[in-house]
């Protein structure tokens, strides 16, 4: 396992390859916190993520609060756009059909929550359409300029840069990977694009029932 610091996620991902887009396990072994880090397929951050503490907009046009409204769920964090031409669906898709290999006990505690970088287009609207292709029970979250400013200067990732494509459109560089964060509150591990469905089903079980102990 790699062992990177928050606050380089993104510039070694990007030099990794994996970061600047423009654009498994036994389903019966529940038992919990027995894992050490070094077992995961995920890139370990040192030192750790704390969850974000912000209220934005979901799909239905209310507040979500993102540490309280997932408290005590293993959380998996994207951001993206839905105007992403090919890692954000890939990332989405894969998260969905590992998460049917689950057990519906280990399906009950995940939330996989979506993040807009791209607030001008990206309504709540537009986000559970695009949702809703790989999973109705993923959770969307916009909010304007300032309030996503303020979730990636949170999770330390940089300032995304449009790339304007002509005829009114444009790409959006992001950062390519997702924060798991367990039940503590806490991400120690990111998945940058380029992860496996494998690599997935792998970590998730295990994820699940961490404690971290």
């Amino acid at each position: 396992m790699r062992t990177i610091r928050p606050g380089l996620v993104f510039l070694l991902l990007a030099l990794a390859g994996f970061a600047a887009a423009a654009c498994g396990g036994d389903d019966g072994d529940e038992g919990g916190g027995a894992s050490s880090i070094d077992d995961y397929l995920g890139a370990q951050v040192t030192p750790f993520f704390e969850k974000p503490d912000l209220v934005l907009t979901d799909t239905e046009g209310r507040p979500f609060d993102i540490r309280k409204d997932t408290e005590g769920f293993l959380t998996i964090l994207y951001v993206g756009y839905t105007h992403c031409p090919d890692i954000c669906p890939t990332t989405m898709y894969d998260i969905s059909e590992v998460l049917k290999t689950l057990t519906e006990k280990q399906r009950s505690q995940i939330k996989v929550v979506f993040a807009t970088a791209d607030p001008d287009r990206d309504t709540p609207e537009v986000i559970r359409k695009w949702l809703d292709h790989f999973d109705t029970t993923f959770i969307g979250l916009s909010g304007d300029s300032r309030q996503i400013s303020d979730l990636l200067k949170q999770l330390l990732m940089g300032t995304p840069q449009r790339t304007d494509l002509g005829e009114g459109n444009y790409a959006v560089s992001h950062a390519a990977y997702a924060i798991a964060y367990t039940k503590d509150n806490t991400g120690r591990l990111v998945y940058p694009f380029g992860i496996t469905q494998d690599d997935w089903k792998h970590d998730l079980p295990m994820l699940v029932n961490e404690t971290w102990k």
